[in-house]
């Protein structure tokens, strides 16, 4: 059996030194991003983080009518946002308010939105 060479690998190793040397000390500069995106990986995560993004605050109850779940569920979902860095709350009588921890996570998800629509669209309709 023959064996198949893969076409996305380099056939020697070669490196620049030049670039090597320079990205090296930044590449530490990642670290944190994966939890990041660990967190809005997850389809309900990503939705509260979407709809967050297009109000100031919201409700716990309007995000769950919103995204079509449990308070209890929702609530889940926020909390561990809110222990990411991602959202934040404040707690006003018997109701409590989320909004976005800062501009930068309303740049990603604005972001991954806008990726995810040119992306459905170059997928071609049967």
């Amino acid at each position: 059996m023959a064996s198949k060479q893969k076409d996305d690998v380099c056939e020697i190793q070669c490196f620049d030194d030049e670039k090597v040397n320079r990205l090296r000390p930044l590449a530490h500069e990642s670290e944190g991003v994966a939890k990041i995106f660990k967190a809005l990986a997850d389809d309900t995560r990503a939705k509260i983080i979407h709809i967050l993004s297009l109000e100031e605050e919201l409700c716990v109850c309007d995000i769950a009518a919103v995204i079509g779940s449990s308070i209890a569920n929702t609530s889940h979902h926020l909390r561990l946002l809110r222990n990411m860095g991602l959202a934040k709350y404040r707690k006003e009588g018997k109701l409590v308010f989320y909004s976005l921890d800062d501009d930068h996570v309303r740049h990603l998800i604005f972001a991954g939105v806008e990726h995810a629509k040119e992306q459905k669209a170059l997928i071609p309709k049967a």
